[in-house]
């Protein structure tokens, strides 16, 4: 039996397994599960995944009945989309985050913290919704990062939320200093977000209003939000 022929077994959990324990194909989920709908938005959240295993494994979940491909009016572009099957795979998909937030520990030292894939995720789960003017730009500099990978500008412009690599042009309002990996534990719930401000970790310069309201303004993940949640009472 070859590694792609499948587990040779009728048992739910190993013909579930042949779907969703392929390699990459629980990161596709998230991204979907996080909103995002277009192939290359898909792919920013998985930037170290070839794009031809992306569309392979993107046809392999529609062949499932997890994904539907709609195609966009006047263009070649297409959305992705979760069909039934796909949104009850979403508890799933978080549990693993939960799980993997509370019993994995990341090492700080290491290759697996990337400021584009933090702030592709961060630019998803802004509230905007206290904002008074009709543009905001936030800055992050991390310390830490390679050269290319150093400067980060949000751009929120009447509701929409940008993400750039090159300065936008416009004045900063709230500039944040930092490093990946500290930035990267508050995102997922591992290191306060207050104490590290207070410990000088996360610095922020700029706009006070900003300043006071940062913790609402960044929302944690969608894992950190859901391990927030009380447990739902089981019924016996």
């Amino acid at each position: 039996m070859t590694e792609d022929s499948g587990y040779g077994q009728f048992c739910p959990v190993a013909k579930a397994a042949e779907i969703l324990a392929t390699r990459w194909t629980p990161l596709i989920l998230r991204e979907l599960i996080s909103g995002s709908t277009r192939f290359n938005d898909i792919h920013r959240g998985v930037p170290l995944m070839p794009r031809a295993l992306l569309s392979r494994r993107l046809k392999e979940l529609q062949t499932a009945g997890i994904v539907e491909r709609v195609p966009m009016e006047e263009s070649k572009n297409a959305s992705y989309l979760l069909t039934q099957a796909g949104e009850d795979l979403r508890p799933i998909i978080v549990s693993m985050g939960i799980w993997g937030q509370r019993w994995v520990e990341s090492a700080l030292e290491g290759p697996d913290w990337d400021a584009g894939v933090l702030m592709w995720d961060m630019r998803r789960r802004l509230d905007t919704s206290y904002l008074g003017k009709p543009r905001t730009v936030l800055q992050f500099e991390y310390q830490d990062a390679p050269a290319e990978m150093r400067l980060w500008w949000l751009l929120i412009e009447d509701g929409a939320i940008d993400l750039c690599q090159s300065d936008p042009g416009f004045e900063v309002d709230l500039y944040v200093l930092t490093t990946v990996p500290v930035m990267s534990q508050v995102w997922i719930g591992k290191a306060s977000l207050g104490r590290a401000m207070a410990d000088d970790e996360i610095v922020l310069h700029g706009d006070a209003d900003l300043r006071r309201n940062f913790s609402r303004l960044l929302q944690l993940s969608v894992i950190v939000e859901a391990a927030s949640q009380p447990p739902r009472m089981q019924i016996t």
